[in-house]
């Protein structure tokens, strides 16, 4: 498929949630997923996501509320990673799921919780070593 917005939110998808992540769903895809990627590339990330009015952090602050809502825990984890690249601070993200436990309920916090550690320790994994460091 190639189209403006898809190009736009292929780029902005793997900006936010990672090449290799986006990559491995585009080439995994079969018959019947391939509509559902095409979908969610153009209209979610090259549509909404590629609007002006808010910033990449804004969208990522808006969407890990939303997500722990929801109670999404692939996506919740997925967007941590991406609300990291997109600058926020770990103790922004502590800060959003606070604000989660009080409107949504203290088990949407709890498990929001859990799972933002679990990104993090990937994302500090797959950090690159500072040859200096060492």
């Amino acid at each position: 498929m190639s189209n403006e917005k898809y190009e736009k939110g292929l780029k902005i998808r793997t900006q936010v949630l990672g090449e290799a992540y986006v990559q491995r769903s585009i080439e995994n895809a079969d018959d019947f997923t391939r509509p559902l990627q095409e979908m969610v590339t153009e209209y979610c990330w090259g549509h909404v996501w590629g609007r002006e009015g808010l910033s990449l952090k804004e969208r990522s602050m808006i969407n890990l509320a939303m997500i722990s809502a929801l109670n999404r825990p692939h996506e919740l984890k997925l967007h941590v990673r991406g609300a990291l690249r997109n600058g926020l601070s770990r103790e922004q993200i502590r800060e959003i799921l606070l604000q989660v436990g009080i409107y949504c309920g203290v088990p949407a916090a709890v498990d929001s919780f859990r799972l933002a550690r679990e990104a993090f320790a990937e994302a500090d994994a797959e950090a690159p070593v500072n040859p200096s460091a060492v």
